[in-house]
């Protein structure tokens, strides 16, 4: 049986995939400056898909024209801070796509 991610956030949009993909690089951008994130990107028709890492975290971004998928494996150090980790992220992501909603 397939482990659930420590954290996954999922927001349905109607940005489509022009600005959902500016979105995200606008994330990764926070989330570098936060975080110390490192990313990868593979690009396809349908979406992209988005790979990120540093010491206790990993996880992907399914960035699609429809829906943001955010999924996330925490290490030991910070599965304790999980929730507030999901939280903030999940806030910048929001915020990010109200902001993109409006222009």
């Amino acid at each position: 049986m397939a482990r659930q991610p420590d954290i996954h956030i999922q927001r349905p949009h109607a940005l489509g995939l022009p600005k959902a993909r500016r979105l995200a690089q606008q994330w990764m951008a926070q989330a570098t400056e936060k975080y110390g994130l490192q990313f990868s990107t593979e690009e396809g028709d349908e979406g992209d898909t988005v790979r990120f890492e540093r010491s206790g975290i990993e996880g992907t971004l399914a960035v699609r024209a429809d829906k943001l998928d955010l999924q996330a494996e925490l290490g030991f150090l910070f599965k304790a801070m999980g929730a507030t980790v999901e939280t903030e992220i999940a806030r910048k992501i929001d915020a990010l796509l109200a902001k993109a909603s409006i222009a």
